[in-house]
């Protein structure tokens, strides 16, 4: 089975962003587009890059948030006109999960604005998903792809995850279900289980319950973790009592950047029938041809 990863899309539409709309933590992201963000994120490469996963035979795809800059009601129009038309892909072959970008304010989480647009891309196979949605889990041949929320909404300057209590309870228990049990599970999700060095940074931009997180999936034999968020390629492994966890980043499919494990691109994963991973590619988007390059992904 071969699964495509996408992350951090950062898709900019200001239609319809009146300026009552942007005097919020709105304002300081619409600065942000104006001096820097706009000008490195583009749309060009996710477009070229979702066009390309017919000839590269994936099963299905995986996006793991920031798929809008301000998560206003265009852009998600704008990502829902990729996966339908671009990607071309039936809302049973694409799984996504938001990032803080698609929770920018109280007012976006408040609406239930991402469910509203992406609930098709977020069904669940096993029954018990409560009000509040995640996590959600969806059956896929050997493996079982486990779509959680980090995105909550934050004061400017902090884009922080979180999953609490009860997600994390929540995955225990999924990771226990007889069906996810005969399956590689993939865990879905925005920010990374594994925090910067430095607490600053953890706090202004990590995953704040990353450690029980791990600790939920400590009974893992093998198992992923796929996530966005740090804009840059990377595998790592973390242990567990019974094996260990791949954590693989892809970068933002949308980043023009000089670094090659930074420049805008995705991640190609193969699966054996029996579930086990036998390959990553990372597939890096050349400004000049405009077409992408295939590697492994090595270990970070």
């Amino acid at each position: 089975m071969r699964v495509a990863h996408f992350s951090d899309l950062h898709l900019l539409d200001l239609t319809g962003a009146v300026p009552r709309r942007l005097f919020n933590k709105r304002f300081t992201g619409y600065m942000n587009l104006r001096l820097r963000r706009g000008h490195i994120h583009k749309p060009e490469p996710v477009r070229l890059g979702a066009r390309s996963l017919r000839e590269l035979g994936v099963d299905h795809v995986v996006v793991t948030g920031d798929v809008s800059n301000l998560s206003l009601e265009k852009e998600f129009d704008l990502v829902r006109e990729l996966f339908e038309s671009d990607m071309g892909f039936s809302p049973d072959q694409i799984s996504v999960v938001p990032g803080n970008h698609d929770a920018y304010t109280r007012g976006a989480v408040r609406s239930r604005r991402f469910l509203k647009w992406f609930h098709p891309y977020t069904s669940s196979d096993i029954p018990g998903v409560d009000e509040h949605h995640f996590p959600f889990v969806r059956l896929r041949g050997p493996l079982a792809l486990i779509g959680l929320s980090t995105a909550v909404p934050h004061p400017p300057f902090i884009a922080a995850g979180i999953l609490g209590k009860r997600q994390i309870r929540r995955l225990r228990e999924i990771l226990a279900h007889d069906e996810v049990r005969r399956r590689t599970p993939v865990v879905l999700q925005h920010h990374p289980p594994i925090n910067p060095s430095s607490l600053l940074k953890t706090a202004l931009k990590g995953l704040w319950d990353a450690k029980a997180e791990v600790e939920a999936m400590a009974e893992v034999a093998h198992g992923l973790v796929l996530h966005g968020h740090e804009h840059v390629r990377l595998r790592r492994v973390i242990p567990t009592r019974s094996g260990s966890v791949e954590i693989v980043g892809a970068t933002s499919a949308s980043l023009l950047h000089e670094d090659e494990r930074k420049i805008a691109g995705f991640n190609v994963y193969d699966f054996e029938q029996d579930g086990r991973l036998s390959h990553i590619s990372t597939h890096r988007f050349d400004p000049r041809t405009k077409s992408f390059a295939s590697a492994p992904l090595a270990h970070s």
